[in-house]
């Protein structure tokens, strides 16, 4: 079954390096991000992993919990994190699924239901298992993102895009295109006028359907 924004993570038991987590205790009232890659002692990856790891204090300071999902075993898990922490230079301290078996891409949708690894397989094999999942408090799914093999992650994106859900969650606002915190935001349609500006406060009006606030604290 395809796994769509606004659909509830897939309450997964899962082996990491940390040992077994459920993941709707692990999410708990936090936000969360899920990150996957195909393979373990990856040039690629093992840059992004280190950017996750040098970004730990900005995903504490959004009350936001990282971790990592990987078709390779617990031992290299293990391995690998010694030379993402020697080529990052900071502690990679979030869990990495061990998804040896594959359930937990299957759930995520990024392999197909009959997906399975080979003998001497390499990443290519798995090279959809490169996305990236935002969750917000509700377990629900709030962003998707999957890249190719050639091209690293951006994970300031990925945190620009946190504080966008984070700033719009269960409120009827938007952001545009650009979007940084401290910037206006746009006012959704499910208001009129009044509405907005009693909400919101002066509206700068850019067209009947554009309207911008100022960001609310």
């Amino acid at each position: 079954m395809a796994l769509r924004i606004n659909d509830v993570i897939p309450n997964l038991t899962v082996t990491t390096d940390l040992g077994k987590i459920v993941l709707h205790d692990w999410i708990g009232d936090s936000w969360a991000i899920l990150f996957s890659h195909p393979k373990d002692f990856t040039p690629v990856c093992t840059t992004e992993f280190g950017a996750v790891a040098q970004l730990a204090a900005e995903w504490d300071k959004r009350g936001t919990k990282v971790m990592g999902i990987s078709v390779d075993g617990v031992d290299e898990h293990k391995k690998w994190k010694g030379d993402i922490e020697k080529t990052s230079g900071a502690p990679a301290g979030f869990p990495i699924i061990a998804d040896e078996d594959l359930a937990v891409a299957k759930a995520l949708d990024m392999l197909p239901a009959d997906a399975y690894l080979p003998d001497g397989r390499t990443p290519a094999d798995s090279a959809t298992v490169r996305s990236v999942f935002i969750i917000a408090p509700n377990k629900k799914v709030q962003l998707m993102m999957t890249y190719p093999m050639s091209v690293g992650r951006n994970f300031a994106e990925v945190l620009r895009a946190l504080d966008g859900l984070q700033r719009t969650y269960e409120q009827p606002l938007a952001t545009p295109a650009n979007w940084e915190v401290g910037q206006d935001v746009i006012v959704a349609l499910s208001l009129d006028n009044d509405a907005a500006a009693d909400k919101f406060g002066e509206l700068d009006i850019k067209l009947p359907y554009l309207r911008y606030a100022k960001n609310p604290a």
